[in-house]
This record gives C-alpha cells, structure tokens and sequence, in this order.
C-alpha cells in the first residue's frame, strides 16, 4: 500500500513536470507568447531545468529540445522507478534494458503529448461555444490549429459547427490505443524472458 502511494505521488510530480515542459515546448513551438498567466506559470515552473540545459542543448529545426529532452529523461526515469518499486527483474543485458527503458520512456513522452493535445483541443472548442473572447482562447486556439489544420481540410463544416475536433479528438485515441500496444513490444527488452 505504502508503494502504491509512494508511485501515486511519484507519477503526479513526474506528470506534472512533463505537462509543463510539453506546454512550453508546445508554446515555443507554436510561437505563442508568454506573456499571460499561463505562459508565466509554465515558464515559472519549468525554467529552474530549461535554461541551464539550453546553454548545451541546441535547438532542432526551430524545435526547443531544452525542454523536449528533459521531459523524456523524466519518462524514462519514472518508467525505470514504477517497474523497479513493483519488483520486475530486468535481465541480464544492459544495453537492452537501456534501450527498453528509453524506448517506453518515448513512448510515454507521446503519451502524455497526445493527452496535452487531447486537452488543448477540448478546451479550445468548449471556449469557441462557450466563452470564445476569453483570454486562454487565442493561445488554446494557437496550439491547437496546426493540428486541426489538416482536418478541417476534409471535414465540412455542418450549420457553421466545425466538427474537425471531434475528428481529431476520434484519431488521438486511436493513436493511444497503438501507443499502448507498441509500448508492450519492449517488454522482451526490459524482462528476463
């Protein structure tokens, strides 16, 4: 019990430092400024990791991995805590373990940009019908455009409702489902067969 809610509390921290380091990621991306409330906090809570790392870490592509690649570190290391505090023997192979532990440590880096993805989408369409000159509408609506850019391509507009959310909405789960299958396929990586 007592290491189920010393995971409990591990997962929240790790998922909460991921999130923030996504959104920042996301935001620079996306060249969405920070200067807001939540642009303030996601910089406030993520700059003590980011700035040192970035005197190192060049950027990719326009692509800010100072906050890309720590996020994934910190996957990597909450998968490697989770499997060793419920007792999994890894086997002998080192290198493999490595590879395992990085290869599910990615896969929950996707993970949990989806879930991000998932979030901003919803939150920009409840904004849209509900509060659309809100002041988080243009930064949801920011993220989440490139994303729904190639669906409202596709999916016509019904009585001026646009339905490409949904769609996507429909395709990130999908993407969730095959995530979790492929995150099974390092299982022969990690453990003594």
């Amino acid at each position: 019990m007592l290491a189920n809610i010393l995971l409990l509390v591990i997962n929240a921290a790790a998922g909460f430092i991921t999130l923030m380091l996504l959104a920042r990621f996301y935001m620079q991306w996306q060249r969405i400024s920070f200067r807001n409330q939540i642009g303030q906090f996601v910089v406030s809570t993520t700059d003590w990791i980011v700035r040192p790392l970035r005197r190192v870490i060049p950027g990719v592509f326009g692509l800010d991995m100072a906050s890309l690649l720590p996020a994934w570190v910190v996957q990597v290391l909450l998968v490697a805590f989770e499997l060793s505090l419920r007792g999994a023997v890894f086997s002998g192979n080192t290198a493999a373990v490595i590879a395992g532990l990085a290869g599910v440590g990615l896969i929950e880096l996707v993970r949990m940009m989806v879930y991000l993805l998932f979030a901003v989408v919803l939150g920009s369409a409840l904004l849209s019908w509900v509060s659309p000159h809100s002041p988080l509408a243009p930064m949801l609506n920011a993220i989440a455009a490139p994303f729904l850019r190639p669906f409202r391509r596709v999916v016509p507009t019904i009585a001026n409702v646009d339905l490409s959310p949904l769609v996507l909405l429909l395709v990130l789960q999908i993407v969730l489902m095959v995530l979790a299958g492929a995150r099974n396929g390092f299982a022969p990586l990690l453990f003594v067969g």
